[in-house]
């Protein structure tokens, strides 16, 4: 029994550490490589079974792509899977993350120009992310104005809480507007080797970090706990993925002490590397706390996208049939779209483009990204080339 769950485990590692160092491209083409490996090759899971735990994890806020290969190693291989599956998918990107933030602090690298055409690379795949999910999220006039205020709301006041009330508030018209729509879904039955017992402990342990963490901050100002409780609120807040954590981690490090260009440079750089764009963090908690900081941020903000798997995946059935439900997650995925508007201005925008040549180099990497459908990888490499080609003009 051991052994076999043993061999279980190390193949679900092999796996997930073989798309966590291929897997370009952000969370929807992360889903296609889980569908390509997981269900056509190796059959771990049924179609509509994967339907369902996509469509959860969208649900859900936090790294959708992270959680749908969470789950998927939590049906394999039990918790301990979960771990695993995580750990293989993540790391990766991580590891190399926390050697970037070395290689800048020891040569000094901050202003070279390549590191100005990774931040313009950063503007181009936000921009990406804006069109094909606008298309998506906002079809209507209805979801198109949810849109919109959420984009001036976050753009006018900016705070760490506006986010969170803009999302909120979106909810809350969805409801308002979709409720009595008609859904006419498939009824399907997950199956989760997880008992409901352990779904209430991960929600309860979720609710109860989330409040009780700025609580003991302020009681203490222990700086590891303060930390802690940014990077676990960020994620534990945030819907849309990896783009739309931006403005939130950037309201909340820059003006503590981490500069406007050590954060664009970071986060140009986490779109050079495969894996989740929530290891992010991990490039910022090294920033400020070397390795440790790195390996810590990452635990804290991965944190809560493990919990919620655990405790909502045992209750799917019943939320994915409710229409209340869907028609608030309609109004807050179309507030989304407006965040991420927000996200591309500001601070993306305002600190990458400066120039005409500027301009003109992401219009090529938009180009090549969008109409002449290049991989991502191929995309940083030419922006890193160009912004190195700018500076010696």
């Amino acid at each position: 029994m051991l052994k076999d769950r043993l061999k279980t485990w190390f193949e679900i590692l092999f796996v997930s550490a073989r798309l966590g160092l291929t897997s370009f491209g952000g969370p929807i083409a992360h889903l296609g490589y889980f569908h390509e490996e997981y269900i056509r090759r190796r059959k771990w899971m049924d179609e509509k079974s994967y339907a369902d735990l996509v469509a959860l994890c969208q649900f859900l806020p936090g790294p959708a792509s992270s959680q749908v290969g969470i789950g998927i190693g939590i049906m394999r291989g039990g918790i301990v899977g979960g771990i695993i599956s995580f750990l293989g998918f993540t790391l990766p990107s991580v590891i190399a993350l926390i050697l970037f933030t070395t290689i800048l602090d020891t040569f000094g690298i901050k202003d070279a120009g390549w590191i100005q055409g990774l931040k313009i690379v950063a503007v181009v795949v936000v921009a990406h992310a804006v069109l094909g999910m606008a298309r998506n999220l906002t079809p209507d006039l209805k979801r198109k104005s949810i849109a919109l205020f959420a984009l001036v709301m976050t753009l006018l006041w900016q705070t760490a809480f506006t986010q969170i009330g803009a999302l909120l508030i979106a909810g809350i018209i969805g409801f308002l507007l979709y409720s009595k729509q008609h859904h006419d879904d498939e009824k399907a039955v997950t199956h989760f080797p997880v008992s409901r017992a352990v779904g209430y402990f991960s929600l309860l342990l979720f609710l109860g970090l989330l409040l009780i963490l700025p609580i003991l901050y302020k009681m203490t100002s222990i700086h590891w706990i303060g930390l802690f409780e940014s990077f676990y609120r960020s994620g534990s807040l945030v819907f849309g993925g990896g783009h739309v954590v931006l403005p939130l981690l950037e309201q909340q490090f820059v003006p503590a002490g981490l500069s406007e260009q050590e954060f664009l440079t970071g986060y140009g750089a986490a779109q050079a590397v495969p894996g989740p764009l929530f290891t992010f963090a991990a490039y910022i908690g090294a920033m400020i706390n070397g390795w440790q900081g790195g390996l810590f941020a990452t635990f804290a903000i991965f944190l809560p996208a493990f919990l919620l798997v655990l405790g909502t995946l045992p209750f799917w059935d019943i939320l994915r049939s409710n229409p209340k439900i869907k028609s608030v997650l309609i109004g807050v995925n179309a507030a989304v779209v407006g965040i991420l508007i927000s996200a591309l201005y500001s601070p993306i925008w305002t600190s990458s483009i400066h120039t005409p040549v500027d301009f003109a180099l992401a219009a090529i990497l938009f180009s090549m990204l969008f109409y002449w459908n290049l991989p991502p990888w191929i995309i940083v490499l030419t922006g890193a080339l160009g912004g190195t080609l700018i500076s010696a003009i």
